[in-house]
């Protein structure tokens, strides 16, 4: 091992920056006396290793008898090392000084600093590894272990023994995770004089001023500047919260807050808002990101509270739901540690989110005050759309701003994102030469940015349907389709009947709009769906109950309250297809499954009239449906099976304008001799189509007998080609 030179050495200067000087004089005079120390030591070595050995090129890598001898005649616990000249540590007590801030948040003691030093010197220069491995006679142990801090640090064996508390596991050092103390190797077991200090990588950064998020938090962590945002609440609850805030921050007090709504609620615009007004940056920790491999939640949790003290940071806890028991029993104990402020070593608001109540420990209250975040109401809707259209230049017309904000019932953050993607599009349409220069966005589009904002977590549950069909392509009654009509009506006068005229005062279920589609297999239920979401402008779910209905019991409620919660705010049209496969009529209670049917019924009842939106409910048997879910909704429409004459409407209005159709289709023969429903008579169109391209021909006659045979064979029916011969054919397809 090379022998290092045993004078004072001089620190080069590496920190150039002004803030940098700042930092460097803040651990100068502790460097500068563990250059002090480490002299003296190295001018001890030679009489404790003998004067021999520095020029030993294998010192270190055996031992010898002549070392054997010499180690058998030394005092057992001695301080080899230990110089008298050097013996008091040095204060950090100003309020300026990053160590000084250390020493008072966790009561640190001259000695823990120290060892805080020693651990951080490396991390400055690396001449210290070398005379770590020269003084511990190593050449491998190139950081310091207990043994070379007590023997630095240590007067006699007795100092030595009572320091050793300093390594206990509720010592300030290893309690608050300052100094982790390494094995020398995974397989072997090491003795605590044996274990390497090291410095952890958060205090490490914050001593050098690396203020970043260290490798540990960049995974499920963002820091964010402060700036202002539209936080999700009403007046009252933001004036309050705002107090709160004040207050917390001037007494010294930790505000716990647990910021209670959907995952949408736009507590990340309140939480971000919370920062702008205490002009402090917002740390987000997403605990569902937590990278599982590497760290635990409750490994995490006290790294985030303690950069949010370091840099003075508001910790925000996102992603609560996907906890288990045990990363929520974590949750709860450094939630509840924090109210001792004495320690200073967090911040004095801590803001947790998420869309269940807050599970308050039975043995010990936490002090948790939960920020409830409801839908923002109309007029805060109305008035939050139009200051962002402000702020972007942008104008709709009174009216527009009535419909936008009564249809939509978005929170202010998503609000926010709607104006950003419709200028984004807008400008792409530009470029593209789909739209002019001067163009301005369209309440359309808006609809269509507004519309992607929410529903994406229905989209996991149900079948998303882009609404394509319009009033001309559907063929009912006049009666029917006058219902379909009043349907839509209600959803675009909802505002004005339920708050303007005060109807809503008196409800308190049944504020939606719900309705039965009855009728048979292909007429037109899904199809009239379809026509109302594009008429309204919102999204269709389709949801298939068969699929959700389960034979065990418990299961269908827990499948129905999934689509429910995540349709509260999707701003879409729910379409329950196959609705008898769960509504049928409430059986005799014969046994307990029956008795756990009806209550599935029951449940899903309740569900429909607490929906605040647009249901649909789609049935082939109106009778086997129980009268009393009949009558809790607000329409009834019978889809007949449709007669010849609805039937020469439908083939005469399936076909595109480019679609070919030959001279020999005659549609009243196809809809005089064949009964089938509009479902049936797209199909055999389609396939029609597809014989005819096949072919390289216009759609002909030939093609539709064809097509017509393979929708029989699909049905189980039977048709001879005798019968598809007396078909009349010719002069009898322009359609209507």
């Amino acid at each position: 091992m090379v022998n290092p030179q045993t004078t004072m050495m001089t620190h080069p200067n590496l920190l150039t920056s002004e803030r940098s000087q700042a930092l460097l004089a803040d651990i100068l005079p502790g460097l500068q006396r563990l250059d002090a120390l480490l002299t003296e030591a190295a001018d001890l070595a030679p009489q404790i290793y003998g004067p021999a050995t520095a020029a030993d090129r294998f010192r270190g890598l055996y031992v010898g008898q002549e070392e054997t001898a010499r180690l058998l005649h030394q005092q057992p616990g001695a301080s080899r090392l230990f110089s008298n000249g050097h013996g008091t540590a040095v204060s950090f007590t100003t309020t300026s000084s990053r160590l000084g801030r250390l020493q008072k948040a966790y009561r640190l003691t001259p000695f823990d600093l120290d060892i805080i030093l020693l651990a951080l010197a490396p991390e400055l220069d690396r001449r210290y590894e070398r005379l770590y491995a020269y003084l511990q006679d190593h050449v491998g142990h190139r950081w310091p272990t207990v043994d070379l801090a007590l023997h630095l640090l240590c007067a006699d064996v007795a100092d030595r023994l009572a320091r050793r508390a300093h390594f206990n596991p509720d010592a300030p050092l290893m309690q608050h995770r300052i100094i982790h103390l390494a094995p020398e190797s995974d397989s072997r077991p090491t003795s605590l004089l044996g274990r390497f200090l090291q410095l952890d990588e958060q205090i490490t950064r914050f001593l050098l001023g690396q203020d970043g998020l260290d490798g540990r938090l960049t995974p499920f962590c963002h820091l964010h500047s402060p700036a202002s945002a539209h936080p999700a609440l009403n007046t009252v609850s933001r004036q309050a919260l705002t107090r709160l805030l004040d207050e917390a921050w001037n007494s010294g007090a930790v505000a716990r807050l647990y910021f209670h709504g959907p995952s949408t609620a736009g507590q990340r615009g309140a939480a971000l808002a919370a920062a702008a007004f205490l002009e402090c940056p917002l740390l987000n920790a997403d605990l569902s990101r937590v990278p599982a491999q590497s760290i635990t939640v409750d490994e995490a949790l006290p790294l985030v509270l303690r950069y949010a003290w370091l840099y003075k940071a508001i910790p925000y806890f996102t992603g609560l739901e996907t906890l288990s028991p045990d990363a929520w029993a974590a949750l709860h104990d450094n939630v509840r540690a924090q109210r001792d402020v004495r320690a200073q070593c967090v911040g004095r608001v801590i803001i947790l989110a998420g869309s269940q109540p807050w599970p308050g420990a039975a043995d010990e209250p936490d002090d948790v005050l939960t920020v409830p975040f409801t839908m923002p109401g109309y007029e805060q809707r109305r008035t939050c759309w139009q200051a962002h259209l402000a702020g972007r230049q942008r104008q709709l017309t009174d009216a527009e701003l009535d419909t936008l904000a009564a249809r939509f019932r978005l929170w202010p953050d998503q609000i926010a994102q709607t104006a950003v993607t419709v200028d984004a599009h807008l400008r792409w349409q530009i470029a593209a030469g789909h739209r002019e220069p001067t163009a301005t966005p369209t309440l359309a589009d808006y609809f269509t940015a507004a519309r992607a904002q929410s529903g994406h977590d229905l989209q996991s549950l149900a079948h998303k349907i882009e609404p394509l069909y319009t009033w001309d392509d559907i063929v009912l009654p006049p009666a029917a389709r006058t219902q379909l009509h009043e349907i839509c009506r209600q959803v675009i006068h909802w505002r004005q009947v339920l708050h303007q005229w005060g109807f809503g005062r008196r409800l308190s279920l049944g504020k939606g709009v719900n309705a039965l589609f009855a009728g048979p297999s292909g007429t037109g239920k899904t199809m009239a769906a379809d026509i109302i979401a594009n008429e309204l402008g919102l999204e269709l779910y389709k949801i298939d109950l068969s699929g959700i209905v389960s034979k065990y019991i418990g299961e269908t409620e827990k499948n129905l309250e999934r689509i429910f919660r995540a349709a509260a705010n999707a701003n879409a049209i729910l379409f329950f297809d196959e609705a008898d496969a769960l509504f049928g009529k409430r059986s005799e209670v014969r046994d307990s499954h029956d008795r756990y049917a009806n209550i599935e019924i029951s449940y899903l009842l309740q569900k429909i009239e607490a929906y605040d939106g647009l249901a649909i409910l789609a049935s082939n048997l109106r009778q086997n449906l129980d009268e009393a879910f009949i009558r809790r909704l607000a329409f009834t429409i019978h889809f007949p099976f449709p007669d010849e004459a609805s039937r020469r409407q439908i083939w005469a209005t399936i076909w595109p304008a480019d679609a070919p159709l030959g001279d020999d289709v005659n549609l009243d023969a196809l809809a005089c001799q064949f009964k089938f429903s509009g479902g049936n008579i797209k199909n055999v169109a389609l396939a029609a189509a597809y014989l005819a391209a096949a072919a390289a021909q216009p759609i002909g006659m030939g093609h539709l007998l064809q097509a017509v045979r393979r929708e029989y064979q699909k049905m189980g029916k039977r048709i001879s080609d005798d019968e598809l011969s007396l078909v009349p054919r010719g002069g009898q397809h322009d359609p209507e």
